[in-house]
């Protein structure tokens, strides 16, 4: 058997962590499982190197970023192999860049596009276990490029699909998937099973527990995802296909989740001819600036009106390849709103169930929140909101679905 384990950065967040972790993979390795582990970087590493970053150049090279970004899961790796040795687990560490995580060339965010399974292979021949740094790989040209805040899960997932391993596990600081962030809402409940369409809606709309790309990853090439917590030995959720979730026609909602770093932008009285929409995205998109949600008006009077949301990081470029778009087209106005929050609510369940969405506008009429934006697929339904009445909606909202703890 062989299973591929994620630590996040909480997990190997000081050196009584590593050990923790070390004892947990001894009792795998001990059982006769074959076991490749991928870390993150410890603790607030990457958030530190950022700052030191910052101090020496306010706009660094996205080449030295990735350079020095890479180092924080290389030290983790290597304290992860010594504190194995020292309870007797023979193991090895790796970098990206010596197993071949190749990627393509884009800096701070690439995507992984093959994984050399034999430097892999031969150590688990060896009895050895594998450390691997998660988030990096390196393009055709030898350069060392990083996956993005979360790249880890992806990591994981992407040596599980090569490796073909039974399962991925992957350890955080909480002990599954829960129907909403338990921080923000005391009645939220672990969720025992969840199908990979309905985690990658949470993932892409601020559900923190797992990395968007790791999940479409996962459903791509069907890896059974066991979310679960380094700090005990509970079961956690099991991400998987969704005929498998039993409970599928039963549960309308399977979880309601809050993205509060968003921003809204609006071009108004911009000429309505075809195309403009397709303009605008088609810059967005070269930029590599994420689009959320968009509503565009219906023409009136031969103009009209888009919106969508950005993340608040993206305000500045987004701003700015719009007034560039306004000018070349002949006029328009912007606005912004950076103080919004999307709450989305999410479930397969929605396809088979007439109601969710009066459900959720009544939960959020009741305690007087307005919504800006609405936005729906086959299994989510997401709203715009205040971001002062981020958390109330939420709550609302989880409450209305049944999800509370107490309900």
């Amino acid at each position: 058997m062989l299973i591929v384990q994620k630590f996040g950065g909480t997990s190997v967040g000081d050196t009584d962590r590593i050990k923790n972790v070390a004892n947990r993979i001894k009792g795998y390795h001990e059982r006769g499982v074959q076991v490749i582990v991928v870390v993150s970087a410890m603790g607030h590493t990457t958030d530190e190197l950022i700052d030191q970053a910052a101090k020496l150049n306010p706009d660094p090279p996205r080449r030295e970023m990735d350079m020095l970004l890479s180092t924080g899961e290389q030290i983790s790796m290597a304290l992860m192999a010594m504190a194995l040795e020292a309870v007797g687990v023979p193991a090895i560490s790796f970098t990206g860049a010596q197993i071949q995580i190749l990627t393509d060339g884009h800096h701070s965010n690439a995507r992984i596009r093959d994984v050399d399974t034999t430097r892999l292979k031969e150590s688990l021949a060896q009895k050895k276990v594998c450390i691997v740094a998660g988030f990096q790989g390196i393009d055709e040209k030898q350069e060392i490029m990083t996956l993005g805040r979360g790249g880890s899960d992806t990591t994981a997932v992407a040596l599980a699909v090569a490796m073909h391993a039974d399962e991925c596990e992957i350890y955080t600081d909480v002990d599954g998937v829960y129907t909403t962030d338990p921080n923000k809402v005391q009645g939220a409940r672990k969720i025992p099973q969840i199908s990979y369409e309905e985690m990658l809606e949470l993932a892409s709309m601020g559900a923190g527990v797992l990395h968007n790309r790791s999940v479409e990853l996962a459903s791509k090439f069907g890896v059974t995802v066991h979310v679960r917590s380094s700090f005990n030995h509970n079961p956690g959720t099991l991400v998987v296909p969704e005929e498998r979730i039993m409970d599928m026609e039963k549960i309308t909602v399977r979880g309601v989740s809050l993205k509060s770093d968003q921003a809204r932008i609006s071009a108004l009285d911009i000429p309505d001819r075809p195309g403009l929409a397709a303009g605008v995205f088609g810059k967005m998109a070269e930029s590599n600036v994420n689009v959320d949600m968009i509503v565009q008006s219906s023409g009136h009077g031969g103009k009209n009106t888009i919106s969508f949301t950005v993340p608040s990081a993206s305000v500045g470029t987004a701003r700015g390849l719009l007034e560039g778009f306004i000018k070349e087209i002949g006029g328009g106005n912007i606005t912004v709103e950076e103080n919004i929050a999307i709450v989305s609510a999410v479930g397969v369940g929605m396809k088979s169930h007439s109601g969710v969405a009066a459900t959720m506008f009544q939960a959020l009429a009741r305690e007087n929140i307005n919504i800006d934006m609405i936005s729906t697929s086959e299994i989510k339904i997401s709203v715009v909101v205040s971001n002062t009445q981020a958390r109330q909606a939420l709550a609302a909202v989880h409450a209305a679905f049944g999800l509370d703890g107490n309900a």
